[in-house]
């Protein structure tokens, strides 16, 4: 018999297209889509259960499907219907606990595939240059999603000590964009204005959407190698892009705030509901964050199809055009950038680059 896959967090468009994908591959003989929210977009055949993972009734889905592979998506930092931040949390949390609990006591459990984030790494002004799966963080994330996915990678290290049976694979993803994206970055970047921090231009890494179900797809199933059975992978695509670059590719202009101003415009955009402009997304916008894909490519043996360019490229496409055409916007910024008064102030700016946050005045010289 094949591998019958349960997948949690399928109302959501990821988790729809990743069961849609894996329920034809002749591995698999059943998969079973569990989530709270039934999904408005079909499953390719898959079966659903409509099932909270917050509740202990997870346990008899597991036994009663024979389940022995489980792909935990519903780890995110968007609400879906009806709740706020604290839906979120409990999801994360206690649904990865009651999920793990599980799993635990389910002995037909042979593989277990966590959807996590680099956000783990958090972003700081001392941070290196680029994290490695086994670096430490600087500073652990204080709150919001990025604390979510400690602990959640936190209850997966304790399940893999008391099942060394099941296989576990804890995949962090850098920020997933794409045409379907969905997230407070991807919202962010919508925004016909975008705001930054006054004298930061962050490197930032983006990993395709299609890209995430490829990679989840063969975390899921049995190694080529025994080696390969568990392990924690940054997945991102090749390359990093600075913000600077980012609203010149959008065609979009920035407005550079006062770190201040910054958390009180965030605060506004929440309560009106344009994005979740959190404080560790001003963070990621303030001190950016890149990690090592080594392990990616030389253990898991994963390349990306798309590099972080690319994966921008297909997003912005996506978006539609900005308020300024791109080859202007370009052309704008690279006339102030060769101004004599900016030259003299960007290298007197240089020595004050701070931490992995860019000077705003260097990266003007980034060349598209």
């Amino acid at each position: 018999m094949g591998k019958v896959v349960l997948v949690t967090g399928v109302a959501r468009t990821l988790g729809g297209r990743f069961v849609r994908r894996i329920i034809r591959d002749p591995e698999v003989d059943r998969v079973i889509g569990v989530d709270a929210v039934t999904p408005e977009h079909h499953l390719g055949g898959a079966d659903f259960v409509r099932a909270d993972i917050r509740q202990p009734t997870i346990a008899k889905v597991l036994a009663q499907y024979d389940v022995d592979t489980v792909v935990h998506m519903d780890v995110t930092g968007t609400p879906l219907g009806a709740g706020g931040r604290a839906v979120v949390k409990e999801t994360n949390v206690i649904g990865t606990m009651q999920l793990l609990g599980a799993c635990q006591k389910c002995p037909g459990i042979k593989r277990l595939v966590v959807k996590s984030s680099t956000s783990v790494y958090g972003s700081a002004p001392r941070d290196p240059a680029v994290f490695t799966e086994t670096t430490p963080p600087k500073s652990l994330p204080s709150g919001g999603f990025a604390k979510d996915a400690v602990e959640v990678e936190g209850y997966v290290r304790g399940f893999a000590r008391r099942r060394p049976d099941v296989a576990v694979c804890v995949l962090r993803f850098a920020n997933i964009l794409g045409p379907c994206a969905d997230s407070p970055l991807a919202d962010y970047f919508s925004l016909p204005v975008m705001p930054t921090v006054f004298g930061y231009d962050p490197r930032l890494q983006f990993v395709h959407e299609d890209d995430v179900i490829d990679v989840l797809r063969l975390a899921a199933h049995e190694p080529r190698r025994a080696t390969l059975n568990s392990g924690t992978f940054n997945i991102a695509g090749d390359g990093v892009l600075l913000l600077s670059q980012c609203s010149r590719r959008l065609g979009r202009p920035t407005v550079p705030l006062l770190l201040p101003a910054v958390t009180w415009v965030g605060s506004a955009l929440r309560t009106v509901g344009m994005t979740d402009f959190s404080p560790e997304q001003i963070r990621l916008l303030t001190h950016g964050r890149v990690v090592s894909t080594v392990q990616m490519r030389e253990t898991l043996g994963f390349t990306p199809s798309y590099t972080t360019a690319e994966t921008f490229a297909d997003f912005a496409r996506s978006r539609g055009p900005g308020l300024l055409p791109p080859e202007a916007l370009a052309a704008t910024v690279d006339r102030i950038a060769a101004s004599p008064l900016v030259t003299r102030r960007t290298a007197a700016s240089r020595p004050t680059v701070a931490g992995r946050g860019t000077h705003t005045t260097q990266s003007t010289q980034s060349a598209e």
